[in-house]
């Protein structure tokens, strides 16, 4: 800035934009030192969080489809001491800094990055370059004090002209926590509603001062004002009053913009059945990481943390809302239509799922055009209408169809001898009458889905001697009672495959094994401790003195059993188990485990060439169960083993240079103005051409 320039406030502009103003000097020396930026963003009155007391009250349930209560409850405590933007700051004209704009310590949005509200070493040169990669606008919570500079920033003709490609990063992220900000606001705005708007008999109560529900008209009044739907605003109040008094951290959060209004919704959502003393619980588990979550990472989090936090109201919910299940449709905005089912029993879903999935593989095997999404779609079809998509055969010798029934293969319905319900069903004639469902072909499916799907079970849930949340792949968490239901379903399938996984205490996969059916003569000995350094899950009895799981006192299904085989496993694994189904005929299976790579590598699956085989693939798949880009979720099963270093430039193919990388982070990669290295065996980090960078741990499994 010209030396000449006058300042009202020390550190601050009088009014901006100015002239001379927009342009940054050549020297990139300093505009302001750092005691000015400071005293400017830091001005803090010390803000204490309000007491984690409060008297809980009944849950008054929201309507189907918004997963919100009107519980009354919780005053709780802030997430970080606030501070609030200073006194007589100026923002851009005539705006002030406003007040109660609060930092969330050890949290801020964006993936993959580490919490700071601390300024990085380097240059500040100015609004524009304070919001650098780590720079004190990069880090400040959002508010008018980061909206004035970006404001700035952006010029007249709004192309930022002034701002490297870190510093617009910067900026995008700025104002992405200033909208959030924004909207934190107006929801505190519509809890002020609420407290001017109780309902008959329901006085202001607790820290927050909220009644426990609010005049019926409230909403008639906020959807008129704001051009929305009753549903909507109805949405909207219940949201407010959980964040003042259920979700006192996720309130906090968003009101310094670290979360935004979607990470908020899901937050609540996944909260709702949760009285007030438990929902703090359960953010408490996931706030300080909520920021950097992908929406889909942050719903399985706050899925799992309810499920940790109230095992049994989880599995209540789950059998509560059966009773909502349906199959809704409607127009898609493109003209064609769409058919959903809800609420429906996840065994069942997983077994559709599979056969929905086997019958697009014939269709594709016939010579149908598609992806396999689109062969799904037809698919599903076929098997809701009873009828079979695949081309007719060619004409006969006799210029007729090669089979009565117009399909490859005779009446069978197909060269394999199969139509979309199975053996004899070749899809001929007029389609399967309405009705409630058209019953699967015995045979064709085995009783049970095949357990294929990465069921991921804390051993001591499987063995009913805990209730830790599982993990279903494409479902998410599951609460413990479901995941044992699963895992016995799959194990009535003969086809049904096991691995096993220990993890470290961050929930990381440090050893692996696959079960394999165990030799007729092997022996049942004990004499190891399990992976982990606990008893022997089968061999003792469970805390409480309870029988051990299959034994009396079990329900009446088949028992799984988890024991030391007192056989030597790989050298530096965690020795060889002996897994037990309980199902009669069935034999044991030994499941001996191999260390997985995370800090250090001794290279012992290295392969020779380029592919990685087998167990290197799978071993990389278990170590990461996504893709390896920051945000990305595509399961690990469905990506490329990805060499860090190319093979052909002398990388190893090995745990320590690669990782499942799907094809469009794997073309990124590739890119010049793009860098992906792997600093450990287990992490990867992401250089953008902005220089900033985005950090991929290993997999966190339930522990």
């Amino acid at each position: 800035m010209p030396s000449g320039a006058g300042w009202s406030v020390p550190g601050v502009p009088d009014e901006f934009p100015g002239e001379g103003w927009r342009e940054l000097p050549p020297s990139r020396e300093d505009w302001l030192t750092e005691e000015q930026w400071v005293a400017w963003l830091s001005s803090v009155e010390p803000e204490e969080p309000p007491d984690d007391e409060d008297e809980p009250g009944p849950d008054r349930p929201a309507r189907p489809g918004i997963a919100r209560s009107r519980s009354r409850g919780a005053k709780g405590t802030g997430a970080g001491k606030g501070a609030r933007a200073g006194k007589g700051a100026r923002a851009g004209k005539g705006a002030r800094a406003g007040r109660g704009a609060r930092v969330v310590k050890g949290t801020r949005r964006g993936p993959g990055q580490p919490g700071s509200a601390c300024r990085l070493p380097g240059e500040s040169p100015g609004p524009v370059g304070a919001f650098g990669t780590g720079q004190l606008l990069d880090t400040a919570p959002g508010g008018p004090v980061v909206f004035g500079q970006a404001e700035h920033a952006a010029g007249d003709d709004a192309r930022f002209a002034a701002a490297t490609d870190d510093e617009l990063t910067g900026i995008i992220c700025g104002l992405d926590r200033t909208e959030a900000a924004a909207c934190a606001l107006k929801h505190a705005a519509v809890a002020e509603l609420i407290r001017r708007s109780p309902d008959d008999g329901c006085p202001l109560e607790g820290p927050a001062q909220m009644p426990a529900s609010w005049h019926e008209f409230t909403e008639v009044e906020l959807a008129d004002a704001l051009a929305e739907t009753r549903y909507a605003a109805d949405g909207m109040l219940q949201l407010a009053r959980d964040l003042e008094v259920r979700l006192p951290g996720t309130r906090a959060a968003f009101r310094s913009g670290v979360l935004r209004l979607a990470k908020v919704e899901i937050i609540a959502r996944a909260t709702a059945h949760l009285d007030p003393e438990e929902a703090r619980a359960a953010e408490a588990l996931v706030l300080g990481r909520a920021g950097r979550l992908t929406p889909g990472g942050l719903r399985a989090a706050i899925k799992r943390a309810a499920i940790e936090v109230a095992p049994d109201k989880a599995r209540k919910q789950r059998e509560d809302e059966r009773r909502n299940a349906r199959v809704q449709r409607w127009m898609e905005d493109s003209g064609n239509a769409a058919l959903m089912g809800r609420e429906l029993p996840p065994a069942d879903v997983l077994a559709a799922d599979q056969r929905i999935t086997w019958w697009a593989k014939r269709l594709k095997a016939a010579g149908l055009d598609g992806d396999m999404d689109q062969l799904r779609a037809l698919a599903y079809m076929d098997i809701m209408l009873g009828r079979d998509s695949r081309p007719a055969p060619p004409a006969g010798p006799d210029g007729g169809p090669g089979d009565p029934d117009g399909r490859p293969g005779g009446p069978q319905g197909g060269s394999d001898g199969e139509g979309p319900h199975g053996p004899g069903d070749g899809g001929s004639g007029p389609p399967a009458p309405a009705g409630p469902g058209i019953p699967p072909t015995p045979g064709v499916l085995p009783t049970g889905f095949a357990g294929r799907l990465h069921l991921t079970i804390p051993l001591a849930t499987l063995l009913d001697l805990a209730e830790r949340p599982a993990e279903m792949a494409g479902l998410g968490p599951v609460d413990p009672a479901l995941a044992r239901d699963l895992a016995h379903a799959a194990a009535a399938n003969p086809q049904t495959s096991y691995c096993v996984t220990v993890t470290d205490q961050q929930g990381h996969a440090i050893g692996h094994g696959c079960a394999r059916p165990a030799p007729k003569n092997h022996t049942r000995t004990t004499g190891h401790d399990p992976p982990g350094g606990h008893d022997p899950p089968g061999g003792h009895d469970p805390p409480g003195g309870h029988d051990p799981p299959g034994g009396p006192g079990a329900d009446s299904r088949p028992g799984f059993t988890f024991t030391a085989s007192g056989d030597d496993g790989p050298p530096g694994g965690y020795g060889t188990w002996r897994l037990s189904t309980g199902v009669p005929g069935r034999p044991d299976l030994l499941i001996a485990f191999d260390p997985i790579a995370i800090d250090t590598c001794d290279h012992r699956f290295e392969a020779r060439g380029h592919d990685p085989g087998g167990k290197l693939r799978h071993l990389a798949q278990i170590r990461h169960a996504t893709c390896t880009g920051p945000t990305c979720r595509r399961p690990s099963t469905q990506a490329d083993f990805e060499h860090n270093i190319p093979y052909e430039a002398g990388g190893r193919t090995c745990l320590c240079n690669g990782g499942p990388t799907c094809r469009h982070d794997h073309r990124l990669k590739q890119h010049p103005k793009w860098k992906v290295e792997q600093i450990t065996p287990g992490t990867f980090r992401r250089t953008a051409p902005s220089g900033r960078q985005y950090t991929t741990e290993p997999t966190r499994y339930p522990i």
